[in-house]
């Protein structure tokens, strides 16, 4: 029998998690903006999604914004013990649905007190603090996080954050914000085309610390995409499907989150645990880097 389990689990914070987890941005209206089309399918992609093992949900009070949490507490509340809910803070949507930086302690403060509230919890399990690359939140960008992680470290003093990731952030970021707190996961882009946190990668993994690709599709050249559908095809499984297990291969500390609305979809990802791929076609997917 095929189970979400043949991919392995890694440490988070203080539990261990399948490494084969889900996303909950997809959730929310288009542009992650507004409530869904289908609110009772998105529920039902949720309860599926925990009913087949997974154990670990990443989503944030921005998306929506609360829409995608509001949906976690319909499908799921009460959690059960083993689901690990990540969550992040950093942004708040415009009316128009643009991504704005929140990143003081007032705005973190909210956005924590957000979560909670609409996820109905009185502690969350871990915060991701996303950085926002100057103000663009595409890609990182050096520049000190101390103001933001010494707000985090104080909530997390007082009782309402277990643990303290990071999103979108280099590897100097990383440093210094490990000197402020203990960071249990880093969340970046990263995939078959887009490399640049190789290093990153197995120096956290070096600490024990997990490492969260988003993003596992974006950035092909037609050649590279055509190169992972040949492997796809060869393999009888979907080009999602082989990114999803090469990212499992590449390093026992990823822990993947693909989001989708469909629970065709959502099986479809889940599937990906058990798709074994062979030394060529994982030759012939490194080269695509």
């Amino acid at each position: 029998m095929q189970t979400i389990n043949q991919a392995g689990r890694f440490r988070l914070g203080n539990r261990d998690v399948n490494r084969l987890g889900y996303g909950a941005m997809q959730l929310a209206g288009p542009g992650v903006f507004g409530p869904p089309r289908d609110r009772d399918a998105a529920v039902a992609v949720l309860r599926e999604a925990v009913a087949n093992g997974v154990d670990h949900i990443d989503t944030s009070d921005f998306y929506g914004p609360h829409v995608t949490n509001q949906i976690i507490r319909e499908a799921l509340h009460p959690y059960g013990d083993a689901l690990t809910i990540v969550t992040k803070v950093g942004a708040v949507r415009g009316a128009d649905g643009s991504w704005n930086p929140a990143q003081d302690a007032s705005a973190l403060t909210a956005a924590v007190h957000d979560n909670l509230r609409n996820l109905g919890l009185d502690v969350l399990e871990v915060v991701n603090m996303r950085l926002m690359g100057g103000g663009s939140g595409h890609g990182p960008e050096e520049g000190s996080v101390e103001p933001q992680l010494a707000a985090l470290a104080s909530l997390q003093a007082q009782g309402l954050i277990r643990h303290i990731g990071l999103s979108n952030a280099t590897s100097n970021q990383i440093e210094q914000a490990r000197r402020i707190v203990e960071i249990v996961c880093v969340q970046n882009q990263y995939n078959l085309a887009h490399r640049g946190d190789d290093a990153m990668i197995d120096a956290l993994a070096a600490d024990g610390i997990a490492y969260v690709p988003f993003f596992p599709l974006g950035g092909f050249s037609p050649l590279q995409s055509r190169t992972l559908s040949d492997v796809a095809a060869s393999l009888g499984a979907t080009p999602m499907q082989v990114a999803l297990a090469w990212l499992l291969r590449r390093s026992p500390n990823i822990l993947l989150i693909p989001g989708t609305s469909s629970r065709t979809h959502l099986r479809e990802n889940l599937a990906a645990a058990s798709l074994e791929l062979s030394d060529e076609a994982v030759a012939a997917l490194d080269d695509l880097g």
